[in-house]
């Protein structure tokens, strides 16, 4: 398949963007900034310098593509001030996914909105945050965004936790509720994150819904 990695040179992105040329698939690496990307990457990989302010241009960069994938997320910097950016910055890759027919579009989410335990969400529980409420309330508005579009959408929650790490190859996967071992802890890698995705691309189980992984 040709899919198009919005956002691919960030901690989500690469890893999306590693495990789509390790299973063969052609692929449109956009980024911000180009120079982040490595230097050797395959030929079946093009790669574009957009900053997603155009609908109409980023429109033309993912036309013919099979999918979409968009690893866009809020600046750290953001996190005290204001996150919804990521909604703003989402909503120009949907529009721009319309308005080139691109069949399917999977977003790299947020974990507030999945349930905790005892009907508490985990942006509502204790732990998570105060600093981090913000980013996960802008998570939500975008759940509700794709919810309402035409679109055939997927949005990926990760567990609590989740940082570079191994790739291990297992992963287990949930609906609306958080990922939790059977330590009591919730968590993944990256890498693995990047693979339930490219899972879920290849072989689509959650078309216009949201899933959850985790160990």
């Amino acid at each position: 398949m040709k899919i198009a990695v919005v956002a691919a040179t960030g901690r989500a992105g690469s890893t999306v963007l590693a495990e789509l040329i390790g299973r063969g698939h052609d692929v449109i690496a956009i980024a911000r900034d180009i120079r982040k990307l490595a230097d050797n990457l395959p030929s079946n990989v093009s790669i574009v310098q957009d900053d997603l302010s155009s609908v109409d241009r980023l429109a033309r960069i993912i036309s013919g593509a099979d999918a979409v994938i968009s690893a866009v997320g809020a600046p750290r910097d953001s996190f005290g001030t204001d996150t919804d950016i990521l909604v703003s910055t989402s909503v120009q890759v949907i529009d721009a996914v319309v308005k080139a027919g691109v069949p399917r579009l999977l977003i790299v989410g947020g974990c507030g909105s999945l349930w905790y335990k005892d009907g508490i969400k985990v942006v509502d529980s204790d732990v998570w945050p105060d600093f981090l409420v913000p980013i996960a309330l802008s998570h939500m508005k975008l759940l509700d965004l794709l919810t309402a579009s035409p679109l055939n959408w997927t949005y990926v929650s990760p567990p609590l936790m989740i940082e570079l790490g191994e790739r291990l190859g297992t992963y287990r996967t949930g609906s609306d509720e958080l990922v939790i071992d059977k330590n009591g802890k919730s968590w993944i890698s990256f890498e693995d994150y990047a693979i339930a995705l490219v899972d879920e691309l290849e072989t689509p189980a959650h078309e216009r819904g949201r899933f959850s992984v985790g160990y």
